[in-house]
């Protein structure tokens, strides 16, 4: 979500069978629609829900050894429970699933058809997880209104999921101001980044070392291996350039993708006059801080 469509709100999850790792019910403030989070294991129960008898649009997500991003599924059902039992009986990468309904029945099967066709353009756009759907899915038509009201609920629905930890719909909007900006100059490569709510961002055109060293971990091996694949770094000669503004977990995590090896970020990372990520957050809190994670 952009800066401009940020604003409070309150959700409210309900567990009805008492187990928070189970079944939830989420719910926004002031909004008419609900979603249902269930894991792969609790499917039977789940697809009992009276919600799945209507009209709306779901994402399946799983993992794989192969990447460091989810698998994902997204698609929309008339209602929702049929596709699912079909997935439930042919797909087998997925371990849990969402889905939003309305509690007045507002969704038709057009909105729904538009609800997928954006997620899916905003999650090939962001680059952030493998997509399992086959082909992309054409907008239907729909009056000025209609388009109004069905992307007011996509918005909500977006401010829903980085709450369940699913972060895949988000393109990074660089906004941090030119004196936040930390630097990199090291192993032949140049980068750029600043910290977020949402992580460490390093920015478009900074560079990548092509090579990785020998005690890289798989995972960040890994991670290098999707950034090239999915194209949000590119060649640029003796080294891979960043197409793109990326979030990374930390700034260490950051520091081992760029770098190829492992290495402390908050030590590497710094102004241009010298002043480490560490000494910035030690001078910040007015006490030392631990780890260097």
């Amino acid at each position: 979500m952009s800066e401009t469509n940020q604003r409070p709100f309150s959700i409210k999850i309900f567990v009805p069978n008492g187990d928070p790792d189970g079944l939830r019910i989420v719910e926004r403030s002031n909004w008419t629609g609900v979603g249902v989070v269930f894991n792969r294991t609790n499917f039977n129960q789940a697809i009992q829900r009276p919600e799945c008898l209507k009209t709306g649009v779901y994402i399946l997500v799983g993992s794989s050894d192969e990447s460091s991003l989810p698998t994902v599924y997204i698609g929309e059902g008339d209602p929702v429970k049929n596709r699912l039992e079909s997935h439930q009986k042919n797909k087998d990468f997925w371990d849990w699933v969402i889905f939003f309904v309305t509690k007045d029945e507002s969704l038709n099967k057009a909105h729904v058809k538009h609800l997928e066709s954006r997620l899916l353009g905003l999650a090939k756009a962001a680059k952030q997880c493998n997509l399992s759907n086959g082909t992309g899915s054409l907008p239907p038509t729909l009056s000025e209104s209609e388009t109004a009201d069905v992307e007011s609920f996509l918005l909500d629905m977006l401010s829903i999921f980085p709450l369940l930890s699913l972060n895949i719909f988000e393109t990074i909007e660089t906004k941090a101001p030119k004196e936040s900006q930390l630097f990199i100059n090291s192993k032949g490569i140049t980068a750029t980044g600043y910290e977020d709510a949402k992580g460490f961002v390093v920015l478009k055109g900074s560079q990548m070392v092509k090579e990785g060293t020998n005690s890289i971990l798989q995972r960040v091996s890994t991670l290098r291996k999707d950034l090239r694949e999915k194209g949000v770094v590119e060649d640029g000669g003796d080294f891979y350039l960043f197409t793109q503004d990326r979030v990374f977990n930390s700034p260490s995590l950051a520091v081992s993708v760029l770098l190829g090896t492992q290495g402390i970020g908050r030590s590497l990372w710094k102004t241009k006059e010298g002043v480490t990520l560490k000494e910035l957050q030690i001078a910040s809190a007015g006490s030392g801080v631990e780890g260097d994670n």
